[in-house]
């Protein structure tokens, strides 16, 4: 019996660790985006906030997630598609958003000067369930078909525990960075303290710099996910476009190949995420107008 279920425990991770070398892009861009949702906090509140941000990604695999893609891969497959698509689509409106605000443009989300801790908290469980839906996804597909229902079930488990702990633990050691880097400062040793000195003076640049990856980690995520989703569901023309430019240029290698796709998907996430922002702030303008008219009456005849 006991060799038996050591037997079954070794597939389910077997299986979970194939299936999340797949995810690792993903992965990659959850621990990039993440960090911007920590930035002003008090040093304090950083891990707490990162703490209750890691619940709340569990709850969306292991509550919302995992049961949800089971059901549907069972009895409505043809849904996963189109709610990609969605959060896709979401993904890009948050990346074109912060592309605006570089130059200038203020919406009215981020037009005050503070966010309450469980706004902070929202948001970034917000976008994590969007990340976290795909690389639950991405699992479950690359996940042998005869594994059967319980062994799916353990390693989607193991899968978004681990990815978990992963991205979240690199968070949190990425936002104490600088708070080493002081400890590092107070040192007996002088070459220990200019190294210190160095990590603290660094760290604003850092974080500018995981911003903007943040940013373009979005727009490829949230295009990748149109464009691929697209094509299953209504409008195969940008994934086939897609395709023919990775085959004209994989003579050049898989690393070419990947930074031309990424590049596209991140492109294609732009203009779109530009058109919906676009549509978001027309009507935004559309409802002040309307409500300023109530406050101020009828025209007088």
């Amino acid at each position: 019996m006991s060799v038996g279920l050591l037997a079954v425990v070794d597939d389910i991770l077997s299986a979970a660790l194939k299936a999340s070398a797949k995810t690792a892009g993903v992965v990659i861009d959850d621990a990039a985006v993440t960090p911007q949702y920590v930035q002003g906090l008090q040093p304090a509140r950083e891990l707490p906030v990162v703490g209750r941000i890691a619940l709340g990604s569990l709850f969306n695999k292991f509550v919302i997630i995992i049961p949800l893609a089971l059901l549907l891969s069972a009895f409505a497959p043809w849904v996963l598609p189109w709610l990609l698509v969605i959060g896709g689509t979401y993904l890009c409106f948050e990346g074109a958003e912060k592309v605006t605000e570089w130059f200038g443009v203020h919406h009215e989300a981020s037009s005050d000067t503070t966010v309450s801790e469980p706004k902070l908290v929202f948001g970034a469980i917000r976008t994590d369930l969007i990340l976290s839906t795909e690389i639950m996804l991405i699992g479950l597909a690359s996940l042998d078909p005869d594994l059967g229902f319980w062994p799916t079930l353990g390693a989607l488990a193991v899968i978004g525990l681990g990815m978990t702990l992963i991205v979240y633990g690199a968070v949190a050691l990425l936002v104490k960075v600088d708070d080493i880097g002081l400890q590092m400062m107070k040192n007996p040793s002088r070459g220990t303290r200019r190294t210190g000195a160095r990590i603290v003076s660094a760290m604003p640049a850092v974080f500018r710099f995981i911003s903007i990856v943040g940013t373009v980690a979005m727009l490829w995520v949230g295009g990748h996910l149109v464009i691929a989703n697209m094509a299953e569901t209504f409008w195969a023309g940008p994934y086939e476009l897609l395709h023919h430019v990775e085959h004209a240029v994989e003579a050049a290698g898989p690393v070419v190949t990947w930074i031309v796709d990424t590049a596209i998907s991140a492109v294609a996430g732009l203009v779109l995420g530009m058109v919906v922002v676009g549509i978001v702030l027309g009507i935004g303008r559309l409802r002040g107008a309307h409500a300023l008219t109530g406050r101020l009456g009828p025209p007088v005849p």
